[in-house]
Formats: C-alpha cells, sequence, structure tokens
C-alpha cells in the first residue's frame, strides 16, 4: 500500500512537473490582449459595482455587477462612468471601436472628424439602456439624481451599433449648426428629454436644481440669439439673464444653486486685447450685474478678472473667489513677423533660466492671482506678484488664509531643486499680512477652520505651529521622541518628513506620522501628546498609514475608527489594520498577506469597500469587502497566464563587500530546476524590494527591464536594493550589485558564467559604472545613462527646462559638491573617465527628445567608446523622450532587448542589427530584426 501511494505520488509529481515544464515561454504576440482593471466606482448605496477591464491594446469592457443578485451587464468600450446620487442609473461614456480609431488615423483624418464618444444610460434595476452618439461631454449633479445634461457633437461617426441587450435603444440628437453644440437636458424621473441649440458651455449645479447655459447667435436662425441663460430644473422656468454676445464663461453655481457668477467681456470678438469682468446673478435680479471690472475701487491699475482664473463660491456662499491679472499687452503688428529677430536673452538675474520660462511660457501668460468679492461686494486682492500663493481655511469661509512666496529665493532652485519660501497669516477680516516664518526649507499648510499654521522644517527636523488668533509660535512636535525625517535618506539634502494624517474637529487635534507611526499632538496643549498606534508599528516594524475613506471629509469626527493600510518591512507583506483615536489598545490586524492592494473606495453610504488584489504570482483582480474584510472577488482576469511559464519570487539577503547588510528579489521560472543551471540579469535601480508582492503584466517596455517575460524564458532576475555614500553613488552601486551577485553565484543553478546588467536612467548610469570596474558579466544594457558628470552637471532638464545642477548637489546623483568644489568626486564617479576598463558588450538607449538626461550624454558615450574601438549600439528612438511611450517603439526595443540577451547569455545567432546595424538609407525599410545566419 505505501510503495503503490510512493509511486501515485511520484506519478503526480512527474506529471506536475512534465505540464510546468511543457508550458510555452512568453512571446512577443502575448502583449496586446493582457488585461487590467483599470477603474473601478461603487454605487452610492453599496448594492453596485462598476469597473472597466482595459486590454493593452483594443477594445475594453466596462462591467455593471449587482452585489445583491451577482448579475453583470458588459458595456463593450465603456468607460469614464458615474453613479447617480440615488443609485438607480450609472452614466459612461463609449469609446469608439479601436479598429474606427485606427482607420480614422491611416485616414490621417483631423481631430473634428474622428469617431467620437457616445452617451450610455443604464437604468439598474430593469438594465435597461439607453445610447446616445457624438457625445462631447456630461454631468450629473452631485447631490442631486433628477436630471443628466450633456452635449452632443456637430459631426461625426455614430459609435452606438454595437448591440448590448435586448433593451437598448438609440437616441438622437436634435441637428446641429455649425455655432456652438445642442445641448440635452435628460430627466431621469420621466425619461423626457428638452434640448437647446448653439450652446458652447453649461454648468450644473451641485444639487441639481438649477442650469445655466451661454449660446451664440445663428446665421439660419435669425429668433436665435446669443446670451446667457439659467433654467430652474425643478419648474421649468427659464431667464434671460444676460443679452448679446458677451464671451461669457467660468460658469459656477454656489452650493444651493441659487447663486450664478461667470466671467465676460463686452469687447468685439476681433478685439486684440479683452478685458473681463465678474458677473453675478440670484433669482430676484432682472438681469445679471458687473460685480467686479477694471474700475473696482482696490483691483490694481491695468488689471482686469481674467479669464483664466477659476471661479467659485466658499461652502456657505458668503464669498465669490476668481482671479485677476494684468490686462495682455498687445502685440506690436506694425512690423510683420518675418522681420522680427527671434531671440532668447538669458539674464543672470532672472528668477528662471530661459529653458524653464519657454516651458512654462503658456502657464505663465494664464497666470491670474486670488482675488475675493464679499457679499457686500467689497473686494479684496489676497494674492499678486508678490505672494502668489494663498490658500483660505474652512472650505474659503474662514477668517484667516495662509500665504507662501519664494520671491526672491528663486535662482537659487538651479543648484538645490527647491526653493525656501517665507509663509504669511493673512487676516481677511482687517485685510493684514503678516509675515510669521521666513526662508521655510519645508512645508506648510493651515488647519480645516483656520486657527492654525503649521509647519515642518526640513533642516530642524520638526513640526511648528502658529496660533493665529493669539497670534504665536511654538515648536509643535517637540515631546515626540522617534524621528519624523525620513530615516533612510541617503541624499545630500535635509531629510523631508513623513507628514501628516489629518486633523480632529475643530482643529483641536493634529495626527503626525513617523515612518511607522502616528502621533496625535494637542496645538492648544502641547504636552498632550499620545501614539494612537501605541508604538505597534516600530515594534512590529510596519508601516501604517491612516486612508481617507470619505475625500469630503475634514476632519477626523469623535469616535471614528481609522483605516490603516499597512506594509511589513521584514517581509513586505501588505494588508489593514484598524486604529482607535484613543491609543488605549494596538492596533486591530485586518488583513495582512502576501498581495499587493490598490487604493481602497468606500461606498459613500454603506459600509462596503472596493479594491484591486494581486501579487506577482497572481494578476489584480476586483473585490469587494465589509469593513472588516470579509472580501468577495468579482473578476478573474488574464487566465491565459496559467498557459506560460511564469515565475515565482523571493526575498534574498546578503551582506555587502563594506559589511551592510541588505536585501533584494530574485525572480525565478515556473519550471524552475535546481539541478540545473540558468542565466541572469540584474536589475536595479534604488530600492525594489517593497514590490515583492507587485504583480508585473508581460508589457513592452519603455526601457526598463520586463522581468516576467525573460524569467519565462528561463531567466534567472535579480533586483538588489542599493543604498549611498554621499559623494559616491558609484561605487556604493558597485558595492550592492555586485557583493549580491557573489552572493547568488554560490548556488550552483546559478551560471556564473552568463550574468549581464540592464537598468534605465539612474540604473543605466550604475550599469555603465559597474562595467568600468569588473568584467565579470557577459552584457550590459543602459537606457539613457549619463557618463560625463561634468557635462551634465550644467546641462538642461528640457521636460522642464530647469538645470541640473540640483541633482549632482542635493538629489540623485547624490555627490553634494559643485564640479570646483569636490572635481574628484566628479571624476571618481564619472564612467567617462573608466571607459578603456569596459570589456562587457553594451547596449544603449539615447531618445533625441529625452527631457531627463540629454541626448549628448548618449552621444559622448558612443562616440568615446568607437574611439577605444569598444563593442556598443546606441538605439536613438526619435522624438521620444527618457521613456518610450510610443508602442511601437516600445515594442521594437523590446524584440531587441531579447535579441541582445540571448545572443550573449544563451548563444542566440546575432540579429542584423547588431551584426551590420541599418544603414540611414534602410530606415523605415528594414528595422534589422533578422537573425545572422551561421
Amino acid at each position: 500500500m505505501k510503495y503503490t501511494l510512493f509511486l501515485l505520488f511520484t506519478f503526480l509529481t512527474l506529471s506536475t512537473s512534465l505540464q510546468s515544464q511543457s508550458k510555452p515561454p512568453l512571446d512577443h504576440s502575448v502583449y496586446d490582449a493582457w488585461q487590467r482593471i483599470a477603474n473601478r466606482w461603487l454605487s452610492p448605496d453599496g448594492k453596485y459595482l462598476a469597473y472597466t477591464i482595459d486590454p493593452q491594446e483594443g477594445d475594453n469592457n466596462l462591467i455593471i455587477k449587482s452585489l445583491s443578485t451577482n448579475k453583470s451587464t458588459n458595456i463593450p468600450r465603456g468607460y469614464d462612468a458615474t453613479f447617480s446620487k440615488n443609485s438607480q442609473y450609472l452614466i459612461a461614456k463609449i469609446k469608439p471601436t479601436f479598429s474606427q480609431i485606427r482607420q480614422a488615423k491611416i485616414e490621417k483624418k483631423k481631430a473634428e472628424d474622428m469617431p467620437k464618444d457616445s452617451l450610455l444610460i443604464c437604468e439598474l434595476t430593469s438594465n435597461s439602456i439607453i445610447k446616445s452618439p457624438l457625445l462631447k461631454s456630461f454631468a450629473l449633479p452631485e447631490e442631486g439624481w433628477n436630471v443628466l445634461v450633456y452635449v452632443s457633437d456637430k459631426k461625426g461617426v455614430d459609435t452606438t451599433k454595437t448591440k448590448i441587450s435586448d433593451s437598448t435603444k438609440t437616441k438622437k440628437p436634435e441637428p446641429n449648426t455649425k455655432e456652438g453644440s445642442t445641448l440635452i437636458i435628460h430627466s431621469l424621473l420621466n425619461g423626457s428629454d428638452l434640448s437647446f441649440n448653439h450652446v458652447f458651455e453649461y454648468a450644473l449645479s451641485k444639487k441639481g436644481n438649477s442650469l445655466a447655459f451661454t449660446t451664440s447667435a445663428s446665421k439660419k436662425d435669425s429668433l436665435q440669439l446669443p446670451g446667457v441663460f439659467l433654467m430652474n430644473l425643478l419648474s421649468g422656468k427659464i431667464d434671460t439673464i444676460t443679452h448679446g454676445s458677451i464671451d461669457a464663461k467660468k460658469l459656477c453655481f454656489n452650493e444651493e444653486g441659487d447663486q450664478l457668477a461667470f466671467v465676460a467681456t463686452l469687447d468685439s470678438t476681433t478685439a486684440q486685447v479683452k478685458k473681463y469682468h465678474l458677473r453675478y446673478y440670484q433669482p430676484g435680479m432682472d438681469s445679471a450685474i458687473i460685480r467686479i471690472d477694471n474700475n473696482t475701487p482696490g483691483l490694481k491699475a491695468g488689471w482686469h478678472v481674467s479669464d483664466n482664473g477659476t471661479v467659485r463660491f466658499s461652502k456657505d456662499g458668503t464669498r465669490l473667489l476668481f482671479g485677476t491679472a494684468m490686462i495682455p499687452t498687445p502685440k506690436d503688428t506694425t512690423i510683420p513677423d518675418f522681420e522680427k529677430a527671434q531671440v532668447d536673452v538669458w539674464h543672470y538675474n532672472d528668477d528662471y533660466l530661459q529653458p524653464m520660462q519657454l516651458k512654462t511660457l503658456d502657464q505663465d501668460l494664464k497666470r491670474s492671482y486670488l482675488a475675493v468679492s464679499t457679499q457686500d461686494q467689497l473686494f479684496q486682492q489676497l494674492s499678486d506678484e508678490n505672494l502668489e500663493n494663498v490658500t483660505i481655511s474652512n472650505e474659503e469661509s474662514g477668517r484667516y488664509a495662509l500665504g507662501r512666496t519664494d520671491k526672491g529665493q528663486r535662482i537659487a532652485l538651479q543648484w538645490e531643486g527647491d526653493t525656501k519660501e517665507d509663509i504669511y497669516k493673512l487676516d481677511l477680516k482687517t485685510g493684514i499680512k503678516k509675515l510669521i516664518k521666513d526662508d521655510l526649507d519645508g512645508n506648510a499648510s493651515i488647519s480645516p477652520e483656520g486657527k492654525y499654521i503649521i509647519w515642518y522644517d526640513n533642516s530642524k527636523r520638526q513640526y511648528y505651529i502658529h496660533d493665529n488668533e493669539k497670534d504665536t509660535t511654538l515648536l509643535l512636535s517637540a515631546r515626540i521622541k522617534t524621528p519624523l525625517a525620513d530615516e533612510e535618506n541617503d541624499m545630500p539634502d535635509d531629510p523631508s518628513s513623513y507628514g501628516i494624517s489629518g486633523w480632529y474637529v475643530h482643529d483641536s487635534l493634529v495626527y503626525i506620522n513617523d515612518r511607522y507611526d502616528i502621533w496625535s499632538v494637542n496645538p492648544s496643549k502641547l504636552s498632550d501628546v499620545k501614539c494612537i498606534t501605541k508604538g505597534y508599528g516600530r515594534k512590529s516594524k510596519t508601516e501604517l498609514r491612516r486612508i481617507t475613506l470619505d475625500p469630503k471629509a475634514r476632519f477626523i469626527l469623535p469616535g471614528q475608527t481609522l483605516l490603516l493600510s499597512a506594509l511589513q518591512n521584514l517581509d513586505k507583506k501588505r494588508g489593514f489594520y484598524s486604529c482607535a483615536l484613543d491609543g488605549i489598545a494596538d492596533p486591530i490586524k485586518l488583513i495582512i498577506d502576501e498581495y499587493s492592494f490598490g487604493p481602497v473606495l468606500k461606498a459613500e453610504q454603506a459600509d462596503v469597500l472596493t479594491y484591486i488584489k494581486g501579487n506577482y504570482i497572481k494578476s489584480p483582480d476586483i473585490y469587494t469587502s465589509n469593513l472588516l474584510f470579509s472580501e468577495t472577488k468579482h473578476s478573474s482576469i488574464n487566465p491565459q497566464q496559467q498557459n506560460y511559464n511564469w515565475g515565482t519570487v523571493d526575498l534574498v539577503h546578503w551582506t555587502t563587500f563594506k559589511g551592510h547588510k541588505t536585501e533584494g528579489l530574485l525572480y525565478k521560472p515556473e519550471n524552475f530546476d535546481s539541478t540545473k543551471t540558468y542565466p541572469m540579469i540584474v536589475y536595479f535601480y534604488e530600492k525594489l524590494t517593497n514590490g515583492r508582492y507587485a504583480y508585473q503584466p508581460p508589457t513592452p517596455t519603455g526601457s526598463r527591464l520586463n522581468i516576467p517575460f525573460f524569467v519565462s524564458r528561463g531567466y534567472l532576475v535579480f533586483t538588489p536594493d542599493i543604498a549611498y555614500e554621499i559623494g559616491h553613488p558609484g561605487p556604493s552601486a558597485y558595492d550592492y550589485i555586485v557583493s549580491g551577485v557573489n552572493a547568488l553565484k554560490k548556488n550552483p543553478w546559478v551560471d556564473k558564467t552568463n550574468i549581464a546588467l540592464q537598468g534605465q536612467s539612474w540604473g543605466g548610469y550604475q550599469t555603465l559604472y559597474t562595467i568600468t570596474k569588473t568584467n565579470q558579466f557577459k552584457a550590459a544594457w543602459a537606457g539613457a545613462p549619463v557618463v560625463n558628470m561634468f557635462s551634465a552637471y550644467g546641462g538642461i532638464r528640457w521636460e522642464s527646462g530647469r538645470n541640473r545642477q540640483m541633482q549632482y548637489e542635493k538629489s540623485q546623483s547624490r555627490l553634494g559638491a559643485t564640479p570646483w568644489q569636490r572635481r574628484d568626486l566628479y571624476i571618481e564617479n564619472s564612467p567617462l573617465f573608466y571607459l578603456q576598463n569596459i570589456t562587457t558588450p553594451l547596449t544603449i538607449m539615447a531618445n533625441d527628445a529625452d527631457g531627463a538626461v540629454p541626448w549628448y550624454q548618449g552621444i559622448e558615450l558612443f562616440t568615446d567608446m568607437r574611439r577605444l574601438d569598444k563593442k556598443i549600439w546606441m538605439l536613438t528612438y526619435n522624438n521620444e523622450g527618457h521613456n518610450l511611450t510610443e508602442r511601437r517603439n516600445q515594442k521594437d526595443i523590446s524584440i531587441r532587448e531579447q535579441q541582445f540577451f540571448d545572443h550573449y547569455l544563451k548563444g542566440a545567432p546575432m540579429p542584423e542589427w547588431m551584426d551590420t546595424g541599418v544603414k540611414a538609407t534602410e530606415k523605415g525599410k528594414t528595422w534589422g530584426l533578422g537573425l545572422k545566419k551561421s
């Protein structure tokens, strides 16, 4: 009997092993169909779940599921869904098909002629569906539920033809003319529609009781008059609140929907410069009045209400907030453009370098400054060129505001990477602005009710608080004895804080994070300090962070139990705890598992949660649960994964050459056999072990290593964590990477002669540096690497226009000095000076539109290696940035990367692009992906 069981066990084990071994590896054809849960929504009552399943390329699906009946409805190509406040309807957009969009691109159609979205209205109880084509936008009231407003486009392809269910019917909007679009008011009560043509802009009140819209005149309809109209959606009454073309925009209601404000101008449509004003309307007025214009007392001469600013009411409706700006200077039309000099003037006293100014040019031209008008129509300018950033407390109804400015500090941005700020208290009752902290290197915020302004000082590593009523400033965090600054900071800059978790009602307590735990501090009684997580996080090495389940909540409420996310540092498991506010008991573990969890959403009116959960082995699926995490799974995407040789991941530990204890991740093929040997690719950046349980789909790469792809094809992949010694980032990388590789090489299943490196950006630099110090690697691949820290130091990050000096003095490159202060460090850490030592074949990616690491770094590296007669290939993707974003290029580099590593680590034939290259005359005709014939 025992012998029979032994044979059976042996047979089953062998069968499983053979089955695993017989699974094919991933190839480049699998990418497009691989899916993800892209977005998800819960109905307010928690009875319905909606989510989208998106392939990497192709048509997605919107799933609507009843959590009570478990029945689902599939909406092909649905997205951007919203539930009505009463949980009876789901409104969503439907995309055109992928093939329709592709064909339109092939035909090079203009944007206005591209296939358009459609509108979906789903009544959830009956599952009846209405679709309307040519959708531009829609709006549902945040608090009401009786009405839906949407706008249809002028022309396009009707994409509503796909059948969804027998109850589906199509609702077409009325024809559009050339002026404006059709606005449709759809009653969710009785299904009736009311439409208006020639509409340009609209706003729906929060409660769904009021609708405002602007119209234009029509050449075909003499009865169609331009103006701004206000409709009472409860009574159906429509009021004309302005007549004529006044270019009205930024329509905005107050919370109750009984006040309306907007920006308008009396200047003609042909005027080069228009002066805008602010208009206001409430029921009982004959028409909207001009509330603020460029003649308003207190508004600076030459200024006006900005049409680029945001218009909004304070929550109580007593304040109207808007933007002001200098009236634009008209263009000089006396000189034709072709005779105007085109020149950028760089000045040493400019706040920002010219490339940065050019990057922010549109933003600067549209910049506006916060102003307020009260019910008695008093005007107050809150921010201006000398105090750019102002934040008002208590949903913009409180007495005090926080002002911040870095004026006079901006030049140092070039090498500091950030700027110091002066912090002001603004008293909106008296109009007094008072400096309460100068030269702050840190961050500041105002409490919800405006009683306090709080800031963290990076250099002092402490929180300070200013009592706005008492006008006093005190050290807030003195009684918290655990560090509040980043304990793992290894950059030559003062460490930042772990942030705050929120405020208790009436600003009576503030909750401060340390690395692991959460502390409450009473600003009015600084001795009242409590660790509400009772030190459990630090004792167990578990990072605990509050999750805000209600995005509208301003305070933590009395008796509230907090939901905390958890990351266990020792094993990288994740999950959730609950925590009472009194700090009497340890936090309660709800779920800790070998998974990663996506952001948690809660139903507005029910204790129902939804989140995405997965790990390296299991594709992330969508779940719902109660507050105790008794969960239900609702999807099973990517079933095809089980048909391929996948992989596993282990946490490994070792000691570096310099005696540092560290860790990394080791990925192995699913059919791993310890009696065999495997080639290994080492991939790194800084620290990656917190992603132990993260899912990594096979996807064409932007330049980083496609880990599951290579693991599936019989490679080991090792990702070591790296910590840095300031001034010596290159040697630090070598210490951690090579010591980790040497530790793994002690295992007989590591093919010691076939190990390669791969890194992107900072990882690319570390790859390059490492192969200048050792020849033990068979091949190396570096994306966007820096080779010369001298030339890189003075370069520009073209994506932002910022200078790169801060990168080396304060940030990731970690040198902590200028080239003229520590020339030796720039030489020590620049691979340029050691290229002669390289024997490792190297491929780099350096793109001609890279906005982070300048293209010339790749050119320097390639030409210098070529001068030294070294084996190097450079891939330059045209008009691509630091990481590839165009899918066609991602697929191309994925193929080349596989060919490169297969050739050097597995002895596969060399591809043509490596053997003979691709001449410019053959560009676009051949890609050199064929394999060299032996």
